[in-house]
């Protein structure tokens, strides 16, 4: 669903350029609640992984595919504040390198994908959670509703989002309804890889996916008839569990992935793409301001085996999507830790 140039007018994209510049500026300020020295390794992870499964176009209907957004995953796995920053770094080294999603549209899609998605899926998945019982089973389940919701509902921000600045006079009507159907389709797909991921994740390290902290129930005792909370014990110290064994896994998989199973994704085109063609909403579309990049549509230049190509684009994106990554949510932590400290060393006892 990565909107090009010229689908939405001017004014319109600046202000979602506003949207988007706050909602990261918040993203910024809420990860450093989130990030420990745990996760804070892993998110950059989390970006590389989201950008490896976007290559992976998969059949929706004919003539159609779909790719994962991501929104659900990335918040899910790792909170929805640095949620919203994976998906704006896999966006903007997207927008960037290989010429995917348009730069003046760069707020809109960090807005519709990132914003949306993250918003719409984690406040559902919360609620799920919070009725179903907390097993990981559960957990899972509420993934997979959450996924599968925020996909029509990206599509859904899209059509608001042309309806106020759209640059091809076209029935609102038709555009919706063709958005949110074939979405819904998509939506399905994006649900069984988020469920499937979250599934294996919280398998070998469920430590490791913030919405499943506090997974455990509360062990219940049977008292005159009646079960109630048993007495809460001292938790025992343990130490910290690496995550470097998680970490190169699942490097190695967006690697895979990214390099070698992407040459067999759909090349039919996605679902934004697909109804723009059908109504004539990508009359006025752009070229992209990235069009000479040499990793340009997911190839190398010069490289003419279009597997070799393609297998060595997607792991140069994954290899940066996760350096750039690293680096943002290396920073959002030691900026954490610098505050902490700074408060310790300011507190004076008398």
């Amino acid at each position: 669903m990565h909107v090009p140039d010229g689908f939405i007018n001017a004014p319109v994209s600046a202000v979602a350029g506003v949207v988007a510049a706050g909602a990261v500026a918040v993203g910024l300020r809420g990860a450093r609640r989130e990030l420990d020295e745990r996760t804070a390794p892993l998110a950059g992870l989390v970006a590389a992984f989201v950008f490896a499964v976007q290559m992976l176009n998969f059949p929706v209907a004919a003539g159609t595919s779909g790719h994962l957004l991501g929104g659900a995953l990335a918040a899910i796995l790792v909170g929805p504040y640095t949620g919203v920053l994976c998906i704006a770094v896999v966006l903007l080294m997207q927008g960037i390198l290989f010429a995917d999603g348009g730069l003046t549209a760069l707020g809109v899609n960090i807005s519709v994908m990132g914003v949306v998605t993250v918003v719409v899926a984690y406040g559902l998945f919360r609620g799920l959670t919070s009725v179903l019982p907390r097993t990981r089973r559960s957990t899972t389940a509420a993934a997979f509703v959450a996924a599968l919701v925020s996909v029509p509902a990206a599509a859904v921000a899209f059509t608001l989002l042309y309806a106020i600045g759209g640059t091809t006079d076209v029935p609102l009507g038709k555009v919706l309804t063709a958005m949110v159907g074939v979405h819904v389709l998509i939506g399905i797909g994006e649900a069984a890889i988020t469920a499937l991921t979250v599934g294996a994740v919280l398998a070998v390290r469920p430590d490791l996916v913030h919405g499943a902290r506090g997974l455990a129930a509360p062990l219940k005792l049977r008292v005159d008839g009646e079960l109630v909370d048993a007495p809460a014990a001292a938790p025992a110290p343990a130490a910290p569990r690496s995550t470097r064994k998680v970490w190169a896994a699942g490097l190695v998989a967006a690697l895979l992935l990214a390099g070698f199973v992407s040459f067999y994704a759909s090349a039919d085109p996605d679902g934004l793409e697909k109804v723009a063609a059908d109504q004539g909403i990508d009359e006025k579309v752009e070229e992209h301001g990235a069009a000479d990049s040499p990793l340009a549509d997911y190839g190398v230049e010069d490289v003419e085996n279009a597997r070799i190509s393609g297998g060595l684009a997607g792991v140069i994106g994954v290899g940066v999507t996760v350096v750039v990554g690293s680096g943002v949510f290396w920073a959002v932590r030691r900026r954490r830790t610098h505050e902490a400290s700074g408060a310790t060393t300011g507190t004076r006892s008398d």
